[in-house]
Parts: structure tokens; C-alpha cells; sequence
């Protein structure tokens, strides 16, 4: 049993999800005192944080277990990921889950600030004034977006704006220009394109390139009368700067949900009556806190097996120098491992990573993530990334990496793992910006996301297969989720069969009792 420890407030459904594993344990810590937390945490293997509690030196001392931490958010201010590091304890956030929810406050910023509507609702209903000639705005119609940062977010945010028939223009040296061109955007490296603009938008992290990266000198070569929005990062506008262009009318309205200091209660942006601001409200949706939570609990979850770390910010690479479509097949080769470790249990001798597309350039980073989550069935907390290719070398391990041959996807890794039963190949790719498939095994051609519970199932392709799995299943007492189904020219099939409850030995035994099985395994990722 794996101890996962949740420090502080979630979404009821993601305590929902923790108990319905297994081989969880839960301690639920949200209303313990934090000097009554660090008593306990000794017994936990994963803890999930919000920003109520800080992973400092006294958390990570009484931490003793802890092989992660998941800090369910995106701003990891409260986390000593040095500590961690230094400690051998992989620190996670959660970056996307409220990806809409910041999207959406974006767009009614941007609104806001095109119709004064904060003020105009203010002289209606707090002074009972109603002159409509005083609140005269502009329409987004035809104005220029210039959107800083083209991720996650300011992507969404071009596209919505798109549709308000806003003419983009996008800077993000990190991109792919057709991102931009596929949408119909402009996509630029001259940064004074971006101030040329009628609003600008601005979605990056806060780096010690990006402080501050609007300041004086920039918002002096904006256009008269530009508009201007952050809800993003506090310190990415130089707050001092933004206060004069505003107070001068060279900035004509500032959208702002963050701030350099929080909670700024006493910001002297509050004195002008051309900004409208919120208190860092960009995950305040409960859709958005909902998917906070599960993506905490799953990452948790994954964490406490050892099978993958999912937005790991202290990785033996550097995940923030790959670019942005590298990291998810990072995730999903461990996965991919860890899946064909189960396939076929037995001694390892060698792994192996086959790559198809540009993904290949990346593949000597992503080879140790496969190794973990090859041996992670063997070794559990014994195999670590430190550790990894020294464990290798010394079981004699063969591990490689190849360039693949053709394949109908742009890019797509294989993991193949060879044991003294045979070998087993797991082939994936990423399809959007995120979205992980498993899309062959053994040859077998399938697709379904690498998570959950599953039976695997070769067998001779004969009539009958399918009413048999299912009703030993359903005698079981066992849903099945999702039944995928693959076939060769050669009168097999393969079988991946997605399952809400844990599969016994006795019907494991059963399945492969039947005539036409050739094996059967559980796996679990």
C-alpha cells in the first residue's frame, strides 16, 4: 500500500477518486493544524499541496517517505523544489486544468476593457447616473491582438478573439510559426509588431526573461490609446510603467488579474478609474477546481506507483528547455514501459526506444524515463531516475535507441522490451497539443489512452471470443469500460479491454482457460 496525503483544500470528487484505489491509502489532512500535519507526514509516499501550505524545509524534514509532491495549481512560489531535488523527491504541478477557466477571464478583461462596462455598471446601479454619451468604447471588430506567448492559453485566447473578428499577430520564440498560420494568425519575431497592435495580450511564465518584458521603453512605442491585459503572471507589465501609461491616457484601459505582490490591496492601480482588476480570480471557476483534482489525484496516483511523473518540474532534464511537444511523449514512453513490463513479466534484458518523426531527436532524453518505467514492476522504489542507467549496466540490460521507418503518424515512440519470455512492443503517439494514445501492441493496431485498469487478450481470431470474455466478466461482477479490438492477417487477435473494477488471479486464470486464448495479462497504469 502507497500513502498519498492531502495537505489541503480539493474538489470533493478527487478524494472520490483516491479511495476508489486500491492500493491507495488516504490521509486526509485538509483541516489539520500545520504543526499537527508535519506529526504525520512522515508516513506518506505523496502529498498533494495547494498554496495554504508551505513546502519548506520543515515540510520536507518531516517528509521522510516522500517521493513526490503535487502541487495542485500552477504556481509552485510555496515549493523548495531545490529542497526537493536535493532530497530525491519529484515536485509536480498541475499547469492546465483551469487552461478555459483563464482563457474566459482573458476575453471578459478584454471585453471590459474595449466598454468600460465595470464603470458604466458602477454610475447605473451604485449612483443611479445614467448618461449613456459618457460610456462610448470601441469594438474588438478589426482591432489588432497582439498576443505574447502562444501556449495553453494565449492559443485559446487568439481563437476566441478570432471569432470576435480580431486580426492576430502572435510572438512566441518557442513555437512552431504554423501554429499561428494554421489559424489564420501572423506570426512574428519583431516584438515592435506586437506593440503596433490594439490590444495586447500577454500569456507567458513568469522567467527572468520575461519580468518585466513590458516596461517604459515598450509601452513608449505602443500605439496612443492601447488597451492592454494580463492575467497571466504579476511583473510580467512593470507595474510602475503600466501605472504612468495609464495615468497619462497613452494606455487607455488595463485589464489585470495579477499582480507583482498579492493580496494588493493597497495598489495604487486601484486608484485609476481606466483599469478593471480582479483578485487573481484565472482558476476560480468550479469547472476549472473540479479538474484541478483530478489531475492532482491521477498525478498523485501515478506518482505513488512510480510509473510516471506527469509535469515534473525538477526532472534529471530539463523538461522547459525541450519544446512544448516533447514533454507529453516523455510522460507517455514511461507509461508505454511500464504497460509492456506487465505484458510480459519477467526478467528484462534489454529496452529499447524506436522513433518515428522529429520526436526521434529527443529520444537519448527520453530513454531513462523508459527504463524506470520498465523496472518500476521489478525493482519499485529501488529504480529511480538518478539511478537508472547504472541499474542497467549492472543487470546487463541492453538499452538503445533507434530512428523508425515509415509510419502513418507525424510522430510516434515504441517501447520494446525484451524478456526471457519474449518481447513486447507498445507503440504511441500525441495527437493535439496533449492528448495521449496507445495505438499498438505487439503489432496489433488498437487506440485508447494510456490509464486504468485493463486486460490484455491474445487470442485466435475464431466466433464466439467476445460473448465469452464478457460473460466471464460479467459473472465477476467487472463493467467494461471500453473493448478495443485488433486482428492480423495471420487469424489472431488482440484484445484490449479497459475495466472499472481490479481483476482477481481466479479471473485471470479463467480467461486464460479458454480454448482460443493464447495469454491473457492485467496491467494497471
Amino acid at each position: 500500500m502507497k500513502t498519498i496525503i492531502v495537505c489541503d483544500a480539493i474538489h470533493p470528487v478527487g478524494f472520490e477518486l483516491l479511495k476508489k484505489e486500491q492500493d491507495i491509502n488516504v490521509i486526509d489532512a485538509v483541516n489539520t493544524p500545520k504543526d499537527e500535519l508535519l506529526k504525520i507526514l512522515g508516513e506518506a509516499d505523496v502529498a498533494i499541496t495547494r498554496s495554504s501550505t508551505e513546502v519548506n524545509e520543515a515540510f520536507l524534514e518531516a517528509g521522510k517517505k516522500l517521493k513526490a509532491i503535487v502541487r495542485a495549481g500552477v504556481g509552485v512560489d510555496n515549493v523548495d523544489i531545490d529542497g526537493c531535488s536535493r532530497r530525491g523527491i519529484i515536485a509536480m504541478n498541475v499547469p492546465t486544468a483551469n487552461t478555459i477557466a483563464a482563457v474566459e477571464l482573458t476575453m471578459a478583461h478584454m471585453l471590459a476593457a474595449a466598454r468600460s462596462l465595470e464603470y458604466a455598471h458602477n454610475d447605473l446601479k451604485l449612483d443611479r447616473i445614467w448618461k449613456r454619451e459618457k460610456w462610448y468604447g470601441v469594438e474588438l471588430f478589426k482591432k489588432k491582438l497582439g498576443v505574447i506567448g502562444f501556449g495553453n492559453i494565449g492559443s485559446r485566447v487568439a481563437a476566441r478573439a478570432k471569432a470576435f473578428g480580431m486580426d492576430i499577430i502572435a510572438y512566441d520564440p518557442y513555437i512552431d510559426p504554423s501554429k499561428v498560420i494554421d489559424m489564420g494568425g501572423t506570426y512574428t519575431k519583431n516584438f515592435d509588431d506586437i506593440l503596433a497592435c490594439d490590444f495586447i495580450t500577454i500569456h507567458t511564465p513568469k522567467t527572468k526573461e520575461t519580468t518585466d518584458m513590458i516596461g517604459a521603453k515598450e509601452i513608449a512605442k505602443m500605439k496612443d490609446g492601447v488597451r492592454l491585459i494580463n492575467c497571466a503572471r504579476g511583473g510580467l507589465y512593470n507595474e510602475e510603467a503600466l501605472y504612468e501609461g495609464l495615468k497619462s491616457g497613452k494606455i487607455a484601459f488595463a485589464g489585470i488579474d495579477v499582480f507583482t505582490k498579492e493580496p494588493a490591496t493597497s495598489h495604487p492601480l486601484l486608484d485609476l478609474n481606466n483599469v478593471s482588476v480582479t483578485p487573481h480570480l484565472g482558476a476560480n471557476t468550479l469547472e476549472s477546481q473540479r479538474n484541478i483534482a483530478v489531475e492532482a489525484v491521477e498525478q498523485a496516483i501515478l506518482a505513488a506507483r512510480g510509473i510516471s511523473y506527469p509535469n515534473a518540474l525538477n526532472l534529471p532534464i530539463k523538461t522547459e528547455d525541450l519544446p512544448p511537444f516533447v514533454e507529453p511523449y516523455i510522460d507517455l514512453t514511461s507509461k508505454m514501459a511500464f504497460l509492456a513490463a506487465q505484458i510480459n513479466k519477467s526478467a528484462i534484458k534489454a529496452i529499447r526506444i524506436e522513433t518515428h518523426g522529429q520526436i526521434g531527436e529527443y529520444a537519448n532524453s527520453m530513454l531513462t524515463f523508459a527504463i524506470v518505467g520498465a523496472l518500476k514492476e521489478s525493482l519499485g522504489d529501488a529504480i529511480n531516475y538518478v539511478n537508472a542507467k547504472f541499474l542497467c549496466d549492472e543487470k546487463g540490460i541492453v538499452t538503445e535507441t533507434i530512428a523508425g521507418g515509415d509510419s502513418i503518424f507525424k510522430n510516434k515512440i515504441t517501447v520494446r522490451i525484451t524478456t526471457e519470455k519474449g518481447i513486447a512492443t507498445v507503440g504511441g503517439t500525441v495527437f493535439g497539443e496533449n492528448q495521449q494514445r496507445i495505438v499498438t501492441i505487439n503489432g496489433f493496431k488498437t487506440d485508447f489512452k494510456p490509464k486504468g485498469k485493463m486486460i490484455i487478450f491474445k487470442n485466435h481470431d475464431v466466433p464466439g471470443v467476445i460473448a465469452q470474455i464478457s460473460k466471464i466478466l460479467a459473472d465477476e461482477k467487472i463493467n467494461i469500460a471500453d473493448f478495443r479490438l485488433g486482428r492480423d492477417e495471420h487469424g489472431m487477435a488482440l484484445a484490449v479491454i479497459l475495466v472499472d473494477e481490479h481483476i482477481k488471479t481466479e479471473t485471470l486464470e479463467r480467461l486464460n482457460a479458454l480454448e482460443a486464448c493464447v495469454w491473457a495479462q492485467y496491467a494497471v497504469i
